[in-house]
């Protein structure tokens, strides 16, 4: 995709793709997950996971699969909180994009 994704809008990815799941989602899961819309990196994903949950918006526990643990991520109160605000954003930024590309005028 020629467009960079931003630090707020890998946020608002992550937390959609967390949100998802009421127990909560491990890592290589939310990365496949956000592969299906973005081209995405493990060693991109864990800081992000990391900076959300320092923010309040997930919280992490272990649990075991196949004699190990696996970390796994769930989202907070603030954190749907947070999804919520980025949600009502992005929907007023894209119409705002997509009226730009279809020839409107922002200002009539």
């Amino acid at each position: 995709m020629v467009f960079n994704t931003g630090a707020a809008l890998l946020d608002a990815i992550v937390l959609a793709v967390v949100s998802r799941e009421p127990e909560g989602t491990y890592g290589y899961k939310i990365t496949q997950d956000v592969r299906q819309v973005i081209e995405l990196s493990e060693s991109t994903l864990y800081p992000v996971l990391r900076r959300l949950q320092k923010d309040g918006c997930l919280e992490v526990y272990d649990r075991e699969c196949a004699g190990r643990n696996r970390r796994y991520y769930k989202v907070t109160e603030q954190g749907n909180a947070q999804l919520n605000l980025y949600k009502s954003e992005w929907k007023v930024y894209s119409q705002k994009i997509s009226f730009m590309f279809e020839g409107g005028d922002l200002h009539e």
